[in-house]
């Protein structure tokens, strides 16, 4: 597990390599996200949250 940001869930390999080719995609475009890249960053993060949360109830 990774984690990005204390706020923020424990990512798995796969979650942080989307997010990090998300990030690079910007970065080639000039360094800002669009909507789109951060609804999809966003849908990560939220399956981790929901993934950490219901890890913790067990």
């Amino acid at each position: 597990m990774i984690r990005t940001h204390p706020n923020d869930p424990p990512l798995t390999v796969i979650e942080a390599g989307r997010i990090a080719r998300i990030t690079a995609a910007a970065m080639i475009r000039g360094g800002t996200l669009t909507t789109d890249q951060k609804t999809a960053v966003d849908r990560i993060l939220d399956g981790a949250r929901k993934r950490a949360e219901k890890a913790a109830k067990k």
